[in-house]
């Protein structure tokens, strides 16, 4: 089995100053990838601000013969991220990897969070991902490799995290529609659902012991994969402490009632049957479901 390289490739990782994009910029380092390591370096909730976070992983990764540079760019602010992309540009004249990482957290419960709270939270994951990924420069050179960086809170839901697993499942619609739309320009997006120990983490009372092996490098070997020339396009990877599974998003194979049977009371009869799980569909898009309800409709008609 060769080992994955990424010599002449040129990747972004935005939130690079720690954690997991930290544990990302070093790895695609250190296997010869030259990155943009970006970071607002900020605190958890996004306050403050300063590059010198991102400047000790740029040290780091010169220090070790590799090459890269230090930016500073809100992913929210459009001309922050399109000099970003510049910075790039002229540096090496190309972008091949974006690893979309940056985040903030303002937990609360629903009722007791502000609305200023909500959008921020959605502003920097979501639609800083969108923002980020929106350059052109993929399109022009017919290659590029996207990572989405999603949460078992936008997969499954986790309490008090309304704002941010609203983002992070936003994500999956996001990536669905890019992998349609990138696939003629050999653009591939997958989304990463990662546990890790990071300064995300350290307070939400998961056991010393086990979040100790939650390393932020496990993380990397699954995002690494992902963005590599061997790896698939569309693909979520749920990943903590060394566990790895995809992710799908499914639909049961339901039911048809005819027009005079599409009530609620008839559905109330049938809620069982529709939500059973003995034959799941996985869809590759959204005209999946519709043609699997008029095969049925189809099917009914011809017995009449």
């Amino acid at each position: 089995m060769s080992d994955i390289r990424f010599d002449d490739k040129v990747a972004i990782i935005t939130g690079a100053g720690n954690g997991l994009g930290k544990s990302h910029a070093l790895a695609l380092a250190a296997r010869g990838c030259k990155v943009v390591v970006n970071d607002l370096g900020g605190a958890r909730d996004g306050s403050g601000g300063s590059i010198s976070t991102a400047q000790e992983v740029v040290n780091q990764i010169t220090a070790a013969g590799g090459e890269a540079i230090a930016d500073g760019a809100n992913v929210t602010d459009e001309k922050q991220v399109a000099a970003m992309v510049k910075a790039a540009m002229d540096k090496w004249g190309r972008v091949d990897i974006l690893v979309n990482n940056a985040g903030i957290l303002r937990d609360k419960t629903f009722a007791k969070m502000t609305m200023a709270d909500f959008r921020a939270v959605i502003d920097v994951h979501l639609i800083g991902t969108a923002i980020c990924t929106h350059a052109p420069i993929m399109r022009e050179q017919a290659y590029g490799r996207i990572i989405c960086t999603s949460s078992p809170s936008g997969l499954h839901g986790i309490f008090g995290q309304a704002n941010y697993g609203a983002a992070k499942a936003g994500m999956i619609g996001f990536m669905n529609a890019l992998h349609l739309e990138g696939a003629k320009y050999n653009i591939n997006i997958n989304l990463v659902s990662p546990s890790a120990k990071t300064r995300m983490t350290e307070d939400i009372g998961i056991p010393e012991a086990i979040l100790d092996q939650m390393t932020p490098e496990a993380i990397t070997a699954a995002t690494l994969f992902l963005v590599s020339d061997k790896a698939p396009s569309r693909a979520i990877v749920s990943c903590a402490a060394g566990g790895y599974a995809r992710g799908y998003v499914v639909e049961t194979d339901g039911i048809y009632l005819p027009p005079e049977k599409q009530t609620p009371e008839e559905i109330m009869a049938h809620w069982d049957e529709i939500s059973s799980t003995d034959n799941v569909h996985y869809y590759e898009n959204s005209s999946g479901p519709s043609m699997n309800f008029m095969t049925k409709a189809k099917a009914y008609a011809d017995k009449k």
